[in-house]
């Protein structure tokens, strides 16, 4: 039986906004000067804390910054937060060809609720999150837990993500994977990593059926 891992942010969820506006109360709560949108989108993907850092704040001071952000976050989050389209028929599609998981950066718990918001929860039977590991996407423990979380073969293992660090993820996992062009990053960047670009979540399943 496969498995196919997803990302969420610019995967299967569209919560722009909610990250935006989170970042920009957290920058306010602290007098600071909120960054330009590209900036803050050009991260996502990345753990909040180094994103907070990239974008100028002290490392010490970051995890004042998250709290802000998260308390925020969670008050706007489903309303604010939708399925990418085609991502309801990429999940259902997919769920009938193998084992889902959710792998992101995302706080696990936030992750659960948004997707048992949108009504597709119960289609995934693992969801790896920031917390749920020590080392975030790139490095490979997010997989490694879901596989071991699934018992599944990484050889017959898919991951399907937006950004470099979940083709880097998958890669250094030992999965295949698949980008995808409906997030955060372009198809030059995917490509220095994967071969497999697809338009969307649901064009990377097709793919994956096509390799069966």
């Amino acid at each position: 039986m496969k498995t196919i891992l997803f990302d969420l942010d610019g995967t299967l969820i569209d919560s722009t906004d909610a990250i935006l506006e989170s970042f920009s109360v957290a920058y306010e709560t602290f007098g600071r000067l909120v960054p330009e949108d590209d900036m803050i989108k050009k991260l996502i993907g990345h753990p909040l804390d180094l994103m907070f850092t990239m974008l100028g704040i002290d490392a010490l001071e970051a995890d004042e910054y998250v709290h802000a952000y998260k308390e925020h976050y969670r008050l706007i989050s489903r309303k604010k937060t939708t399925l990418l389209p085609l991502a309801y028929e990429a999940i259902t599609r997919a769920s009938k060809m193998a084992i889902l998981g959710i792998v992101t950066t995302k706080t696990a718990q936030y992750s659960e609720e948004l997707l048992e918001h949108l009504g597709v929860m119960h289609h995934f039977k693992v969801l790896i999150g920031r917390e749920s590991v020590t080392h975030p996407k790139p490095h490979p423990e997010p997989i490694q837990k879901a596989l071991i979380a699934l018992n599944a073969d990484p050889e017959q293992t898919w991951m399907i993500g937006d950004t470099p660090m979940d083709i880097i993820c998958a890669n250094e996992a030992g999965v295949k994977s698949i980008g995808v062009l409906c997030g955060y990053s372009t198809q030059y960047e995917l490509q220095k990593y994967t071969s497999l670009i697809g338009r969307d979540a649901l064009d990377a399943v097709k793919m994956i059926g096509q390799h069966t």
